[in-house]
């Protein structure tokens, strides 16, 4: 207990290169999922279900039938309100889950890093470096922003134009189409999911080949961890076994 509180789920907050426990990060990422879920259904509510709110005490029958011979009732329908205010709490809190964890002194103010350390406490740690976790929690951050928009486009579209000087952008209809949220939201939660369940991380893979081709200019931090002169002996050793062997079968 007294080194969850005292590192968190760092191996030491005083490195100059940070490491993680990447058991942690697991497990905080099966709890954050719920916060995927909730938005992928929200938005498949909003998208796909009625728009309408029907007073089914309201229905009175027309005494009319359609082409199926169904009969035609009357009913007093209202136009469907969307109130995003609880949906837009919670991104606000997955952003602030997100930015905040990329840095040893705001980590501290988030419960799930504690839990995940408490729950991560006795399963041995698997350190990881903390730079490319940076990368895939500023991508999970660039899908939240892209929801907390499509949720409320009347402000972004007031900030932008007070911002411009004119209107850019309309603000009584929402500017930003609903397939794009409503795939980021399920690309999220695939990516946290395999985070969770099997422990690869998207955006450390997109982050080391971006590392690879030179784009980001960081040095990859679990090659520098690799013992070459050990893997050189064991070259070494194997090719000597296999001279040994062939001198035998001649």
């Amino acid at each position: 207990m007294v080194d969850v509180f005292k590192n968190l789920w760092f191996r030491d907050p005083n490195e100059q290169s940070i490491f993680i426990n990447d058991v942690a990060v697991r497990i905080r990422a099966g709890i954050l999922l719920l916060i995927p879920i909730f938005m992928g259904m929200t938005l498949f509510d909003a998208v796909f279900g009625s728009h309408w709110v029907v007073d089914g005490n309201t229905a009175v029958d027309t005494y009319d039938t359609n082409w199926d011979d169904q009969i035609i009732y009357q009913v007093e329908a209202t136009r469907r309100v969307y109130d995003w205010t609880l949906q837009t709490n919670i991104l606000l809190y997955g952003l602030f889950e997100m930015v905040a964890s990329m840095f040893v002194f705001t980590s501290r103010f988030l419960p799930t890093v504690y839990i995940s350390a408490f729950l991560a406490r006795k399963i041995p740690p698997v350190w990881k470096p903390l730079v490319p976790k940076r990368f895939a929690w500023t991508l999970g951050s660039s899908f939240i922003l892209v929801c907390l928009v499509f949720f409320n486009p009347s402000v972004v579209a007031g900030w932008v134009n007070e911002i411009a000087g004119s209107t850019l952008l309309p603000e009584t209809y929402n500017f930003l189409p609903y397939w794009i949220p409503l795939t980021l939201v399920w690309v999220c939660f695939g990516f946290m999911w395999l985070e969770a369940t099997l422990g690869f991380c998207v955006g450390c893979k997109i982050h080391a080949l971006l590392v690879m081709v030179g784009v980001l200019k960081e040095e990859c931090e679990s090659c520098n961890n690799i013992d070459w002169d050990e893997i050189a002996r064991k070259h070494k050793a194997k090719q000597e076994a296999e001279k040994q062997a062939e001198t035998a079968s001649s």
